[in-house]
């Protein structure tokens, strides 16, 4: 596990990171959101030893991060936006390089590169130069860079960066198994895929944690569902006004408005925290009002849209 206990993070008279506790569990997949200039590559970086905290403590596996740096440095996978590769090596060598840093010698160096290969899709390219590679194949290189030791904590900093459709799902299935017996931590702003692989979400602004939880948690706690209504051909305008007055009359209901970007006679519901599902009161009540409807549709929150209420509300 990974545990943050009240930890700021100041840069002279600038605070990165205020009072920040978390805990990351094994078994999960946890992404770390937050804008530009909002303290997760200063969290990121307390975690992997590369920055003390001013104020609390970072552990690793339960080690902690200052007083037991190496220890927890063992522990960890890590896996930056821009890789550290090196080009005029072949993917085989380079790993061949970190095995040796991790301390991975004979046999065992050459069963971990073979792992690493293979669970990151490369040996077609296992012996091509890096230079020659395409980004994405840099990235699968420096992902299994990250994996190569087998680590009890693995973070990535945009892992799917430059990989086509079809490599981002492997990916997502990959790093799914691998949080199955690991803490996984990832940092990306790619808001769908995050949405898609995450088990839990942590939004940070302004150095602070504003909203954490499930995916499912975090849509249902920002607004209730909203309801898109388009009747087909109305006889006059005061039918329209009839039907938008018998909807808000619904329980469950708390308002209606016209929206003119979905054409005439479009209607935006909004419903309340008990409401439950309001299509079928809306259908029937259209019907009793002898309207036929063209389109009823529910409309959930995004992921986007909760991401930007916490930061709106953050500045």
């Amino acid at each position: 596990m990974v545990e943050l206990s009240g930890v700021t993070k100041d840069y002279g008279r600038f605070r990165a990171v205020s009072d920040v506790s978390l805990a990351i569990q094994p078994g999960r997949v946890t992404g770390l959101l937050g804008p530009n200039g909002a303290g997760k590559s200063t969290i990121i970086r307390m975690i992997t030893c590369l920055l003390a905290p001013t104020q609390g403590s970072v552990s690793v596996c339960g080690f902690d991060t200052v007083t037991e740096s190496a220890k927890a440095r063992a522990s960890i996978g890590y896996l930056p936006e821009f890789a550290p590769l090196y080009p005029e090596m072949t993917a085989r060598g380079y790993l061949r390089f970190r095995a040796g840093l991790a301390g991975l010698r004979g046999k065992a160096a050459a069963a971990a590169v073979g792992r690493a290969l293979e669970r990151c899709w490369l040996g077609e390219v296992a012996d091509r130069r890096i230079s020659a590679m395409s980004k994405g194949f840099r990235q699968r290189v420096g992902l299994a860079g990250a994996i190569l030791h087998d680590p009890r904590v693995l973070i990535l900093d945009e892992p799917t960066t430059g990989l086509d459709p079809t490599q981002i799902r492997e990916t997502r299935a990959l790093l799914r198994s691998l949080a199955l017996e690991r803490v996984l931590l990832l940092s990306s702003h790619i808001l769908p895929e995050v949405e898609a692989t995450c088990d839990q979400i942590v939004i940070i602004a302004r150095g602070v944690v504003r909203a954490s939880g499930t995916p499912k948690d975090l849509l249902r706690a920002s607004a209730q569902p909203g309801y898109l209504v388009l009747p087909g051909r109305l006889t006059s305008a005061e039918q329209l006004e009839q039907l938008a007055v018998a909807i808000a009359g619904l329980a469950g209901v708390s308002g209606v408005a016209a929206d003119a970007t979905l054409g005439a006679g479009g209607l935006r519901v909004s419903s309340t925290e008990s409401g439950g599902d309001l299509r079928e009161p809306i259908a029937v009540l259209a019907a009793q009002q002898g309207v036929l409807l063209t389109e009823l549709q529910m409309l959930r929150p995004s992921l986007e849209q909760v991401f930007m209420r916490v930061i709106q509300e953050a500045a």
